[in-house]
């Protein structure tokens, strides 16, 4: 039977971090992709889009060399070291934590020589880097600002009727459309989860004295505090509390906010000083049912949403990208369907243990360390303590927060897809 003919290989709802990575990927790999978002690329590279900055493993980082994105970036903060604590607002002091235990990671334990545990990068650069880098790729067709009106799911193909009045064909579609996605609910795959009752609250400081490529995580309890070092003596806050707290906070003027970061921060970091605007989130787990349907599959957020206790939302969403990229191109190297059920189930499979491990993992820590309940907050100082004096422990951890655990697919590796085209 002769194949039908597509007007692409892929179909990518989403046109975020996710969605451009799987477009480059699948483009390295010779496959023909069109992405489709309802933004206009230029509201996406705004400084003033969302404020986020990601703590990339040095395991996603090796694929962004890969693919060529990295030469974009140019010039980013390592992690060097994670110090974990856990402790009272109030508490800090010039050791560096509001606890003077602390779980210490060090990027000399995870047996890669020199390669730090993970890059600190502002997301609006990788959304520039990722921009320039698509633009080079003739293999890539970009629909936006343009979004999916509706979409139909048949034997051989799928077909998306875009709100410009184009229709596209392919023989699969990837929701990397985020949580709230459409081609999720229009496969009818259903979610589970629940709220946290906490908000993210996001911005960017400036610094007395050097962060020293030094990332830290307090577990208060109303809820984790993160100072992630970035560029030039600054660093991305990524702030978690009460709903009805972060609400009375976001509507402080900045030196009130200053005060209550100071608080948090302690004075070893010297002075501390807002340096960009302040953005805050809901805090939610939500997971897909099941992640691929015949010619429908998910990616990143649309798959599975978690809370950024871990600092691993996106390092997820770009693992995701790397193992579809390299089934899909595996694929049609084998002349198999690329919409298939069995060839997206291989995806699926080998990216379910490990999303839904880290999801879980940050849901009991959410719950463990956000409370001050004083039999709690000794038995988790305690545990603190004894994976701090654990080396295979330490180095353990600290290899997940590289990325670097598991069946690793090639882009992960710092390998190319090209040998599979």
């Amino acid at each position: 039977m002769a194949q039908a003919t597509h007007d692409f290989d892929v179909l990518i709802s989403g046109g975020g971090l996710v969605g451009l990575t799987l477009a480059l990927a699948l483009d390295q790999g010779g496959l023909k992709a069109a992405v489709i978002d309802r933004l206009p690329a230029a509201d996406l590279l705004e400084e003033s889009f969302d404020g986020r900055a990601t703590a990339m493993g040095f395991a996603t980082y090796r694929m962004m060399q890969s693919l060529g994105v990295a030469r974009h970036i140019g010039e980013v903060q390592p992690i060097d070291q994670i110090l974990v604590s856990d402790g009272r607002i109030g508490s800090s002091s010039r050791r560096g934590g509001p606890s003077s235990l602390t779980l210490h990671f060090d990027h000399r334990e995870t047996g890669t020589g020199d390669e730090p545990l993970g890059w600190m990068i502002e997301n609006r650069r990788i959304r520039l880097a990722l921009d320039k880098e698509v633009a080079t790729r003739s293999g890539i067709t970009r629909f936006a600002p343009d979004e999916i009106e509706d979409l139909q799911i048949g034997v051989g193909q799928v077909s998306a009727r875009l709100k410009s009045g184009k229709v596209l064909t392919a023989p699969v579609i990837v929701g990397a459309d985020g949580r709230g996605s459409f081609v999720r609910k229009k496969a009818g795959i259903r979610t589970y989860g629940w709220s946290y009752d906490q908000t993210g609250i996001v911005t960017t400081v400036a610094m007395e004295n050097a962060h020293q490529g030094v990332a830290h995580e307090y577990f208060l309890p109303t809820g984790p505090f993160a100072i992630l070092p970035l560029m030039h003596n600054r660093a991305n806050i990524v702030w978690s509390e009460k709903t009805s707290r972060a609400k009375a906070l976001m509507a402080m003027s900045r030196p009130d906010l200053e005060q209550e970061l100071a608080r948090r921060f302690g004075d070893f970091l010297g002075a501390v000083k807002l340096d960009a605007p302040v953005w805050s989130y809901p805090l939610s787990m939500e997971l897909a049912a099941t992640w691929a349907k015949p010619r429908v599959v998910l990616a990143g957020d649309a798959a599975h949403g978690i809370h950024p206790i871990a600092g691993q939302g996106l390092n997820l969403g770009l693992k995701d990208v790397a193992a579809l990229a390299e089934v899909l191109v595996e694929a049609r190297g084998l002349g198999q369907d690329l919409g298939d059920l069995a060839v997206l189930e291989r995806y699926a499979q080998w990216r379910r243990t490990d999303t839904m491990t880290l999801a879980i993992s940050c849901d009991a820590f959410v719950r463990l360390f956000s409370n001050d309940i004083a039999p709690v907050r000794v038995l988790r100082t305690l545990g603190l303590g004894i994976v701090d004096a654990i080396g295979p422990a330490r180095r353990f951890f600290a290899s997940h927060a590289g990325g670097a655990v598991g069946d690793l697919p090639k882009l992960l590796r710092g390998e190319s897809l090209e040998a599979h085209a």
